[in-house]
């Protein structure tokens, strides 16, 4: 007979678990791909690290038009991959943070954070924070990254990110808000194909965070007051028609309207699609459409 510990105790949408508590991802191996200077583009990158304990990097990304005499916009990305899976440094994504700088002129920090089962959440709030937060010590000129210090207009700074990093993109907005980021003032947020409670997939992310207050978890499920203290002054929801997290998005959205914050919000549907199409076929029409559609979003003074 198999061993008690191959039984799995719990199937979820990314990852197995067994009775001896091990965890086995589906997709467990990205491909990791090093930055690069793109002769095509003339987009240049690099990594950086943020900070050793807890272990947080990001990949920087500067426009073929930089010059230290005008300052660009900033985007701080944050990739999606269900809390468990993907990177900054995948070349799925390297190549569409790299397509948003060289189309919408902007820089941009795509942050490595913390994954479970290594680790847990809120290990992925809080290094994104901890990103955002070291961005931000740049915004007097005398940060330790000089490409920030050179280039970045801390007056129009934009958070954004897919699925789970929607989600988490949220989250940096509403810190943002009801924190405080000094030096920074937080434009807007774009939230693509964002993860919210309301699916099949909420078990799993209260699995995935030990430390949690249930179904109505702030950070799966936004309340009205969280919403009202956005730190942003624009927000744009994408969501997709045959995506299970379309409805949770839509809700966000409609939630978000009536929550008193003082900003402006947009939703874009997109109709007949999967989620996060567009990183899997960026050429096709639709998802040239998307990617405009950000770029148009991140460009606006």
């Amino acid at each position: 007979m198999a061993s008690s510990d191959s039984e799995t105790t719990h199937k979820f949408h990314f990852f197995d678990v067994y009775k001896d508590g091990h965890v086995v991802l589906h997709r467990p191996f990205t491909e990791k791909i090093p930055a690069y200077d793109d002769p095509l583009t003339g987009v240049r990158s690099k990594d950086v690290i943020i900070s050793s304990d807890p272990p947080v990097s990001a990949r920087i990304f500067l426009p073929k038009s930089a010059d230290p005499t005008q300052k660009l916009p900033l985007l701080f990305y944050v990739h999606g991959g269900g809390f468990c899976m993907q990177s900054a440094f995948s070349a799925q994504y390297h190549d569409f943070v790299k397509t948003i700088v060289a189309e919408a002129n902007v820089v941009a920090v795509s942050v490595e954070y913390g994954l479970f089962p290594t680790r847990p959440i809120p290990a992925c709030y809080e290094d994104s924070w901890a990103g955002l937060q070291w961005v931000a010590s740049h915004s007097n000129g005398n940060g330790p990254e000089p490409w920030l210090n050179d280039h970045a207009d801390f007056q129009r700074v934009y958070v954004g990110g897919d699925s789970a990093g929607g989600n988490i993109s949220h989250t940096l907005a509403f810190r943002a808000g009801s924190i405080g980021l000094p030096g920074v003032k937080l434009v807007g947020a774009v939230l693509v194909h964002p993860y919210f409670g309301g699916t099949e997939d909420d078990h799993m992310w209260l699995y995935m965070c030990p430390t949690n207050s249930g179904l109505e978890d702030p950070r799966m499920k936004p309340n009205a007051g969280d919403l009202a203290k956005l730190g942003c002054e624009r927000v744009l929801v994408f969501v997709a028609e045959k995506d299970h997290l379309m409805d949770p998005g839509k809700r966000y959205y409609e939630e978000l309207k009536k929550s008193g914050w003082a900003g402006s919000v947009e939703i874009v549907e997109n109709l007949g699609e999967e989620h996060c199409f567009h990183l899997f076929n960026p050429k096709y029409e639709k998802a040239v459409d998307l990617i405009k559609k950000f770029i148009s979003f991140v460009k606006q003074d």
